[in-house]
C-alpha cells in the first residue's frame, strides 16, 4: 500500500528538457521556494562548449523571494564525465559544492560574479548559465586519473616522444612536477660572491697599477684560458 503525501505548493520537481531549468517568477510570492533538478548528458549537449561532456548530477535551490531581489542558494551533488589531461581519456569525477547567488532587480552593472542583476520586466530565472559555472568550478584544477589508472599506451607514447630538452627523460604519471622546485644554480653560485667585499686600498687611479697584482676570480681564470 502506497501513501502519497501532497507536495508544498512552492516545491518543484523538474527534470529535462533543458528548458526545464527556467522558473516563472512573474507571479512568485514573497518567500522561501525549493526546487530540484537533475543534471544529464541532454544538458551539456545544448551548450556550444563544455569541459564536461556528461553527467548525472542532482541541484538543489532554495529560492528566497523579497521585494526588490531574490537570493538563490544551490547545492550540487554527483559525477561528471571529462577528459584527463595527462591521457586524454575519458576521466569520471564527482563534485559537490554549495553557492549564493543574489539576483537583483535593476539596470546597472554588476562586476560581481555571485550578483546577477535583471532588468525589471524579467518573468522568468534561466539558472542554467548557473548551474554550469557551478559544476565546472567544482572541478579540481588540474583533471587527472588517480595514479595507475592512465592509459599505459598512451603514456607510452608520451615518454618515448618528448622533443623539450628541459623535461626530464621521463614523466611518471605519479609526479607532479612543480616550477618551484627547479634549483636556481646561478644564485647558489653567486650567494657568496659580493662585489662589495673588494679591498679599496687605494684611489684606482694610478696609472703604474696594470692590475697583474690583483687577485682573479677563480671563475674568470677559467675564461681567460679559453683561447
Amino acid at each position: 500500500m502506497f501513501i502519497f503525501l501532497p507536495l508544498p505548493s512552492n516545491f518543484c520537481l523538474v527534470k529535462q528538457p533543458f528548458s526545464a531549468f527556467r522558473i516563472p517568477i512573474s507571479g512568485l510570492k514573497q518567500g522561501m521556494h525549493s526546487y530540484e533538478f537533475d543534471v544529464d548528458k541532454s544538458f551539456f549537449e545544448g551548450l556550444e562548449y563544455s569541459l564536461i561532456s556528461d553527467g548525472k548530477v542532482h541541484v538543489t535551490l532554495q529560492l528566497e523571494k523579497k521585494e526588490t531581489m531574490m537570493i538563490g542558494e544551490f547545492t550540487i551533488d554527483g559525477t561528471v564525465d571529462t577528459t584527463c589531461d595527462r591521457c586524454n581519456d575519458p576521466l569520471a569525477l564527482p563534485i559537490e559544492g554549495a553557492y549564493r547567488v543574489v539576483y537583483k532587480f535593476g539596470d546597472e552593472i554588476s562586476d560581481d560574479e555571485s550578483l546577477i542583476v535583471l532588468p525589471e520586466e524579467t518573468y522568468e530565472l534561466d539558472i542554467a548559465p548557473q548551474v554550469y559555472e557551478f559544476m565546472t568550478v567544482s572541478l579540481p584544477t588540474r583533471l587527472l586519473h588517480a595514479p595507475g589508472e592512465c592509459n599505459e599506451e598512451m603514456m607510452a607514447l608520451y615518454n618515448q616522444h618528448i622533443v623539450n630538452a628541459a623535461e626530464p627523460d621521463h614523466i611518471d604519471e605519479d609526479d607532479d612536477w612543480d616550477e618551484d622546485d627547479e634549483d636556481n644554480d646561478w644564485d647558489d653560485d653567486n650567494e657568496d660572491w659580493d662585489d662589495d667585499d673588494t679591498s679599496d686600498d687605494d684611489d684606482g687611479d694610478d696609472p703604474e697599477d696594470d692590475g697583474s697584482d690583483r687577485p682573479i676570480d677563480p671563475r674568470w681564470a677559467v675564461l681567460k684560458n679559453l683561447n
